[in-house]
């Protein structure tokens, strides 16, 4: 066993680490290749960084790209990703969708001789979505990988992409809901963590002070946090409402928003302006931009605090809801998408629906501490058993297999496992 496969066993139960090796067996010789639109910033980065060397560990060849693009390019996938999350108000200029098709055949060009040579093509959400046009005779096997909420798409916006993901031999979804007709195979893997990265092992005491000192937050009064990109599908400015109607009834509250930007994410700066704008100098409310490599100290961020939220209008999964459930923190969450799929309501957390709703879930679990202590050793034990990036990874080998190994009435053949 490779010492990074041995420090995963010392987490999860041997039993799982023996379960890839021999779904690896199987696989031995292919190569995977995964495609994005950035190394830093984002769930799907953060998976992938994970992801690639545990696959590699297996002995399984694979490899990760990134699509090159222009800044018109990335306000064409925003308005993608805000169109297929549900965002009606859209109109896309006709000039955007040529510089999608003209920046994704410019890297299909440059990409050619690494896609070619995969056995499996994993593409990562809207932005890279059209480089399988360029292989209209390809004799591998390519997945497209969506991330995001997909339930009620722009029509407009699905149309254009439509024509690209039909071209897929499969499709992966986070949950049920999220689905579009597709002529092909879709499966249902919903994202995980990496207990071993930085942004979620065990800290020492003394680096959690010093985050806390560093940022003038008092770990002697309730520290309620969001973590997330500045984006107003993570309804930011809804957090600082809560937050003000929970302290008219629980003083001394402090407000912690932490989060960053992406390469592909051109909104950020804007979001970010009106969150500061809206915390009206409240010497309570820490509105952090952290590098997108700030991993250890999200993690004592979420340490010290008492509780989380994860108060989105529209979520794709929420990593953030996945790491606080991992530090025994009850979670407050929006009632959307990947959040329901974690926060198990009255169990794990809260699902709510509106500022006051939060707000009065703030305020019963900062005043019910036995609560809170059960609610976190549940959530703690839920990602354990659902979320960790062993099991994500079983589950990509494992349609790999059923890809590649088809049986003639369609079943996954596993008899050599």
């Amino acid at each position: 066993m490779s010492d990074l496969l041995q420090q995963y066993g010392e987490v999860v139960s041997a039993d799982t680490i023996h379960e890839l090796f021999q779904i690896a067996q199987i696989l031995k010789g292919i190569k995977i290749v995964h495609i994005n639109s950035t190394k830093m910033g984002g769930g799907v980065a953060e998976i992938l960084s994970r992801m690639i060397p545990l696959t590699t560990s297996l002995g399984i060849e694979t490899h990760w790209e990134v699509i090159n693009g222009n800044a018109d390019f990335f306000e064409c996938t925003k308005q993608f990703h805000n169109g297929i999350q549900g965002k009606k108000q859209i109109i896309v200029n006709p000039h955007l969708f040529d510089v999608y098709d003209k920046v994704n055949e410019e890297n299909a060009q440059r990409l050619k001789p690494i896609l070619e040579n995969a056995d499996i093509v994993f593409i990562h959400d809207p932005q890279p979505a059209a480089l399988i046009n360029a292989f209209p005779n390809k004799k591998n096997k390519w997945v497209w990988r969506c991330h995001i909420d997909a339930s009620n798409p722009h029509r407009n916006i699905w149309k254009f992409l439509h024509k690209f993901i039909v071209q897929y031999d499969a499709s992966i979804f986070s949950l049920a809901d999220f689905v579009q007709p597709l002529p092909h195979p879709i499966y249902l893997i919903p994202p995980s963590i990496d207990p071993l990265h930085d942004k979620n092992v065990e800290l020492a005491q003394s680096e959690i002070s010093a985050v806390y000192n560093n940022f003038g937050i008092d770990p002697g009064r309730p520290i309620i946090l969001q973590v997330s990109r500045f984006d107003y599908f993570k309804d930011p400015l809804g957090v600082i409402e809560a937050y003000r109607l929970a302290k008219k009834f629980k003083h001394g509250i402090q407000l912690v928003l932490a989060g960053g930007g992406a390469s592909d994410d051109p909104e950020g700066e804007m979001v970010l302006n009106e969150v500061r704008n809206a915390a009206q100098q409240d010497p309570d409310i820490h509105v952090l931009c952290l590098p997108s490599d700030s991993h250890r100290t999200i993690n004592a961020l979420q340490r010290v605090s008492d509780v989380v939220l994860q108060k989105s209008l529209k979520e794709g999964f929420g990593l953030s809801v996945t790491e606080a459930l991992w530090k025994y923190k009850p979670v407050i969450g929006g009632n959307c998408g990947g959040i329901r799929l974690q926060v198990i309501n009255h169990h794990t957390g809260f699902l709510v629906d509106t500022p006051e709703g939060a707000a009065e879930r703030i305020r019963f679990l900062l005043q019910a501490p036995k609560i809170m202590h059960q609610m976190g050793e549940k959530g703690h034990r839920f990602v354990l058993d659902n979320f960790l990036i062993t099991r994500h990874l079983r589950d990509y080998l494992t349609l790999i297999i059923f890809l590649l190994h088809p049986t003639k009435d369609g079943r996954m053949e596993i008899s050599n496992i």
